[in-house]
């Protein structure tokens, strides 16, 4: 294994402020692209068409970010963590290129994978850094820092979403990225300095293969279920055989490893093991909202995608003061009851989403998302620097590495089932109109894109009507799904013990 210290692998100790100037234009990058493209999604389907396609935008690009997540920490054992940070940021740039071209919906999903294998690298190193640069004490003010890079890329992406989106085209939400990478990639350059002492590592290429492989299409499957095909069909069912069978094989396969890629020992830890879980929730409620909230606000609402950027830059505005806040906070109470506090507001602003009508005022959508926010700056990063600080320096990479393995599977996964979801409720209304409108729609849920963008077929007036119903209800069901995945990731953190700090750590493999 490689053997290093803080001091060692990060530089001397008046290079922190420049390097964490450099992570977090690196986290901004990430950041950016995560949360611009949400309110450019209605835009985006204007133009390309596939509606019920368009959760792949979201979970292709989290699947691909989750499957190498575990690698990229590896390779980051290997070579050094600038090298990985280095060929994360070139890939999601290329893909930010390709995507800014694509020609139809299929393309941009394949571009977004693309861009996902790159922000694999770019995210775990970020964070991973942060925690090699900082003391237990430190990162109780870091933690803010960076979670205001979030918040600050948040409110930017949805607001360059919206205006690039109604004044002058979707595709820029992806050139955007150019400069902001080509900044990043430069600062790292100069100023984050490594010294990585190299042994010989056995790379669980197996591990790998049956992750991705086991991962990928117990998602498709998800997706597509009910919608390609019908869940009890044929073809669903040897998809989830398969990847289920995957999945199998690769914890067997993983029990055995040398070097696993995602060792098992990571789960067998009170702290991480509800870390982790919580993890999965705090993915599956972020696309949910940033999924579906612009879609709510535009299409139900009636409104342009900058005033739908708006009220969702409100929950990601919650979310860097609380992040600030709750640094203090766990130094006194503790990181469990600090992320306890957080996750009763998420549950409480979930529950507002789910009250919203069908005429609600805008307002009402952004406090909602802001009590969210609130809560998940309170919930996740306590969780982070808990699960960080029950390790040593030399196990840090990979905990930190599975946390957000697991934040991504939690967004995929949460994005496949959601999309199933609103797929499934839209089809359903479809297929039973009214009579006022009945053979006046077109043949697929793709014509909830005639509302998006508070635009409306014209003369017309019933069958908007219906349609925005339509896209009410299924929005409103994924909003009631939003509530259980909040109660459910409260439980979780009660898995965690109340004093991590009294705890010991035994790593087997």
């Amino acid at each position: 294994m490689t053997t290093t210290t803080p001091s060692e692998g990060i530089g001397l100790r008046s290079e922190r402020g420049p390097v964490l100037a450099a992570i977090m234009l690196c986290t901004g990058l990430v950041a950016l692209d995560s949360t611009i493209i949400a309110t450019a999604v209605p835009s985006v389907v204007r133009d390309l068409g596939g509606f019920s396609q368009f959760p792949w935008l979201f979970s292709i690009y989290l699947l691909t970010q989750a499957v190498t997540v575990p690698l990229y920490g590896k390779f980051a054992d290997i070579f050094g963590r600038k090298p990985v940070m280095f060929f994360g940021i070139a890939v999601f740039l290329l893909g930010s290129a390709l995507c800014g071209v694509a020609w139809d919906m299929p393309s941009l999903i394949v571009f977004r994978a693309l861009q996902g294998i790159g922000a694999g690298a770019v995210q775990p190193m970020s964070i991973t850094m942060v925690g090699d640069l900082y003391s237990v004490e430190e990162r109780a003010r870091v933690q803010g820092y960076v979670a205001s890079v979030w918040g600050v890329s948040s409110v930017i992406g949805p607001t360059l979403g919206g205006l690039f989106s109604e004044y002058l085209s979707w595709r820029w939400i992806f050139f955007i990225n150019l400069p902001l990478g080509a900044v990043a990639a430069w600062v790292l350059a100069r100023r984050f300095k490594e010294r990585v002492t190299r042994s010989s590592h056995r790379i669980d290429y197996l591990g790998a293969t049956l992750l991705m492989g086991g991962s990928s299409l117990l998602i498709l499957g998800l997706l597509e279920g009910g919608v390609a095909w019908s869940w009890g069909s044929v073809p669903s069912l040897l998809i989830f055989a398969a990847g289920t069978v995957m999945a199998v094989a690769f914890v067997l396969v993983e029990r055995r490893a040398v070097e696993p890629i995602l060792p098992l020992w990571v789960f067998r830890h009170r702290t991480l093991t509800g870390g982790n879980l919580v993890s999965v929730g705090i993915g599956a409620l972020m696309i949910g909202l940033s999924s579906y909230v612009p879609t709510y606000a535009e299409g139900v609402l009636g409104t342009g995608a900058l005033v739908a950027g708006f009220a969702l830059a409100a929950l990601t505005i919650g979310w860097p003061i609380a992040a600030t806040l709750s640094g203090r906070l766990y130094m006194r109470i503790g990181f469990r009851d600090t992320a306890l506090i957080g996750g009763a507001l998420i549950v409480a602003g979930t529950v507002l989403c789910a009250l919203l009508t069908q005429h609600a005022p805008i307002w009402a959508v952004a406090g909602a998302c802001f009590v969210v926010g609130a809560g998940l700056g309170l919930a996740s990063s306590p969780t982070m620097v808990a699960v960080q600080s029950v390790v040593g320096w030399e196990r840090r990479g990979v905990v930190t590495a599975t946390n957000m393995f697991c934040r991504s599977i939690g967004s995929a996964v949460g994005a496949a089932v959601l999309g199933a979801i609103s797929n499934a409720t839209l089809a359903d209304r479809f297929a039973h109109p009214p009579a006022s409108v009945a053979g006046r729609l077109p043949d697929s849920v793709d014509a909830t894109s005639l509302v998006l963008g508070g635009q409306s077929p014209v003369g017309q007036p019933a069958v908007t009507s219906f349609i925005r119903t339509a896209l009410y209800d299924a929005t409103h069901t994924i909003f009631l799904a939003v509530v259980v995945v909040a109660v459910l990731s409260v439980g979780a953190l009660l898995l965690m013990p109340r004093r991590t700090e009294q705890l010991t750590f035994e790593s087997t493999s």
